[in-house]
């Protein structure tokens, strides 16, 4: 995979606290930075599935959904006490 340089401006307070921790998980800045960035994209892409996922079902369930569970787990429970 191709890497690109970038500068990043940082406060110095948070780079110390990244040179700290990059030389305990004996990682360079750039890879830990990575890392967090990877993390942090991944945690982004999961809320926003969520939040579609959300959207999905905000709407109430109609009459009829309540009935039709009650069927399949009345065939769910036949089928695992063998009484097809």
């Amino acid at each position: 995979m191709a890497q690109i340089k970038t500068a990043v401006s940082l406060d110095r307070s948070l780079f110390e606290q990244v040179d700290t921790l990059a030389h305990k998980m004996k990682v360079s800045r750039s890879r830990l930075l990575a890392m967090a960035l990877e993390d942090f994209l991944r945690r982004h892409e999961n809320e926003q599935l969520l939040q579609a996922i959300n959207r999905t079902y905000q709407d109430e369930p109609d009459q009829a959904r309540p009935s039709l569970r009650q069927g399949m787990r009345r065939i769910h429970r036949k089928i695992v006490e063998g009484k097809w």
